[in-house]
């Protein structure tokens, strides 16, 4: 039987917000309620930040009443500042709205993750440039180096790290609510993909994408981590904010090719962390070159040396150049990442150059070699 709206409303009804008994849904606090196809439901409650702490246990109540309801398969409660242009003022008639923030100020960050010592976001200005397959790669690369390491894919509407891995399944509830990650060639991984069909498409707004990602980040037993990757959906939006104020992060990599329409959105990424205090760890030109299997001529089908040039006039660092090359292709769609199945090879020898160098820059320890300049004659 689907799960309806008024039925999300009907057990939240039994939620009251304070002593008088007035009800989540008459608060004026409840976001609109979203229910997806895979009987998922999702809303938040508006609370000014300095209430958070002591409406968490209302928000945990309000998850509870909807997770009784026959055939919900999952509920991603929030607690949010952010109020809807028709929503009212929580608890009481509207108001007129506080003083903003000084222009380019940076939010807070939120609590450390408990046992993670580095969160590093790995993130590109548009989609198609490789992120995703990077960020398997480097996270397997720094495994390489005898790190901990872990991967979440925040890519809330195109979760590519299942593919990447060969996973499939659902990640085992350990207690609680709490997630067990599954594990890619020593990695633990998570991704919104282990948790919806693999066709369903993520119809969410802003408050629910926060959500999802402050649950994945927060409700995972990560245990001792080195470094957790973070996969990042493409853009500047709420899920790069949503990272910036949910923890702190260590920094931030960034992931271009070296055309000049990627580098235009590679800066706007590297201008969005920067606002927000986040550090710019380095910049990653993907896809940099082309070497015929056939002939062996070198072709630029992308340009070459821009992000190394970018990342110079912007002050950041460089970290490296990956090929374009089939074989990074092939192992990526079969599940197989190059640098777990041929860790000698020259893609492989790549990556770990740029996780040795992204280690540098994290740990304030000698990076080792520059990234090298890769002239094609």
């Amino acid at each position: 039987m689907a799960i309806t709206r008024d039925d999300v409303l009907k057990a939240l009804a039994t939620v009251t917000v304070d002593a008088g008994g007035t009800t989540l849904p008459g608060s004026g606090r409840l976001s609109q309620v979203v229910v997806d196809p895979s009987q998922r439901v999702m809303f938040s409650i508006l609370v000014d930040p300095s209430e958070a702490e002591r409406f968490e246990p209302l928000r945990r109540k309000a998850e509870g009443a909807v997770l009784a309801i026959p055939g919900v398969a999952g509920v991603f409660a929030s607690l949010t500042s952010e109020r809807g242009p028709n929503a009212p003022a929580p608890g009481g008639p509207p108001q007129r709205p506080a003083t903003p923030p000084p222009r380019g100020a940076a939010p807070g960050p939120g609590p450390a993750l408990p046992g993670v010592r580095h969160i590093v976001a790995v993130a590109s200005g548009k989609g198609g440039v490789g992120k995703s397959t990077t960020a398997c790669n480097l996270a397997l690369a720094l495994q390489a180096q005898g790190l901990k390491v872990g991967l979440l894919d925040a890519d809330i509407y195109g979760p590519s790290v299942p593919k990447l891995f060969g996973l499939s399944g659902k990640p085992r509830v350990i207690e609680g609510r709490t997630l067990e990650p599954m594990q890619g060639y020593g990695l633990k991984v998570m991704s919104i993909g282990f948790l919806i069909e693999p066709e369903s498409a993520m119809i969410w707004r802003g408050p629910m994408v926060q959500s999802a990602i402050t649950q994945m980040l927060r409700e995972v037993a990560w245990g001792e981590l080195d470094v957790l990757l973070v996969d990042m959906p493409p853009g500047t939006g709420d899920a790069q904010l949503t990272m910036a104020q949910a923890t702190p992060l260590s920094g931030a990599v960034i992931v271009s090719t070296p055309q000049d329409l990627a580098l235009i959105d590679a800066r706007r990424g590297v201008t969005m962390f920067k606002k927000v205090a986040v550090p710019i760890l380095g910049v990653i030109e993907n896809m940099a070159t082309f070497i015929c299997p056939h002939c062996g001529q070198a072709s630029h089908i992308f340009g070459h040396g821009g992000a190394r040039e970018e990342a110079e006039r912007l002050g950041v660092p460089f970290l490296g150049e990956v090929p374009l090359n089939m074989t990074i292709r092939e192992t990526s769609d079969s599940g197989r990442p190059v640098v777990a199945t041929d860790p000698d090879g020259p893609q492989a020898t790549v990556y770990r150059g740029i996780a040795e160098r992204l280690w540098g820059n994290l740990s304030g320890a000698p990076a080792g070699r520059a990234a090298p300049k890769i002239v094609i004659e």
